[in-house]
């Protein structure tokens, strides 16, 4: 970003991007609309509107209210906060793979959960809630931790320390789930990562800590266009680069623990979104940050509204779905960086 895009004012800046808000916005509330219309009972948009305003009555009606729009809702939830700690994650690491997945907090997340169901028998992914946040938590603690080099969090560390744990935790937990044929078959369905069956009951226990990482996100964002013009140019801006740092890594915590604890590991939601915001307004982070509480939630609906079509009446899990979708992106990165 040029020196003359930082010294734009914030207000002139979004005036000028109002055009692409509102495609964002017009596109999310399409998928949500898919989201609530579309699934093994296919119900017409014209009962979902009626539905929604409480004009209609029946199965199709229930089908509405009852399960598709808390999982709409939970959808948006989700994606905002895994699409927002990629853009953070991205701007403390100036790495342009790092995501929740690649600093480790999705295998954090899901450890911690093989274990519960291991030593506790746990059965239910509401009960998983509080064990995948810990999990996740202390995974994102511990990467910042073996990111240290003399007081000061190393980008280049940060993300190695990050691709090392999420090896180590991975095999970890596939140990846990040998080890017991009862612990694999309940954690491997909430290790693919989906949205069926979770309800508003398992949004609200986290939403303040997702709340609280949203805010912190946005409230760093100018300072992360600092960072990118490297430690030692932000640092001669004033900024303080260290703290800036240890308070992404806890925004991102904060916004990919809670994600995962309701959806389990979804992977490369946090990957994507911040590219496909930068394609559409830049590297701005003023525009990145808030542009990903639109992009992460497009993608998220969009792979599970996918995942529920391909193999009607069945589905497949979101997780699924964006791994598959995620993984030539993945590459296309790759390959992109290693230039």
């Amino acid at each position: 970003m040029s020196k003359i895009a930082r010294a734009v004012p914030p207000g002139s800046l979004f005036a000028r991007r109002i055009p692409l808000l509102l495609a964002g916005i017009g596109a999310l509330a399409v998928c949500a609309a898919l989201s609530l219309a579309l699934g093994s009972r296919p119900v017409p948009l014209s009962t979902v509107a009626e539905a929604l305003f409480g004009d209609a009555h029946g199965r199709d009606a229930i089908v509405v209210t009852g399960l598709r729009l808390p999982r709409t809702v939970v959808a948006l939830a989700v994606g905002a906060a895994l699409g927002v700690a990629g853009a953070v994650a991205q701007g403390i690491t100036r790495n342009p793979l790092a995501s929740p997945t690649t600093l480790g907090i999705n295998a954090g997340a899901g450890f911690a959960v093989v274990v519960a169901i291991y030593t506790l028998h746990l059965t239910r992914p509401v009960e998983y809630l509080w064990f995948a946040f810990l999990g996740a938590a202390a995974a994102g603690m511990l990467a910042q931790l073996l990111a240290r080099r003399a007081g000061d969090l190393d980008p280049v560390r940060l993300a190695l320390g990050g691709v090392v744990l999420q090896m180590v935790l991975l095999s970890w937990s596939q140990a846990v789930m040998l080890a017991s044929e009862r612990t694999l078959d309940e954690a491997r369905f909430w290790l693919a990562g989906s949205l069926s069956g979770r309800t508003l009951d398992a949004l609200w226990p986290v939403l303040p800590t997702l709340v609280i990482g949203l805010v912190v996100a946005l409230a760093i964002s100018p300072a992360l266009n600092a960072l990118a013009l490297g430690d030692d140019s932000a640092q001669a801006l004033g900024v303080p680069v260290a703290r800036i740092r240890v308070t992404g890594g806890i925004a991102v915590v904060l916004l990919a623990g809670s994600a995962v604890a309701v959806a389990g590991p979804v992977a490369f939601i946090g990957l994507a979104a911040p590219h496909l915001v930068r394609l559409a307004v830049g590297s701005d982070h003023r525009l990145l940050v808030p542009g990903c509480l639109i992009a992460g939630p497009l993608l998220l609906l969009a792979a599970d509204v996918l995942g529920r079509v391909v193999v009607r009446p069945s589905e497949l899990e979101v997780g699924i779905v964006s791994a598959f979708l995620g993984a030539p992106l993945l590459a296309v990165l790759a390959r992109k960086v290693a230039r």
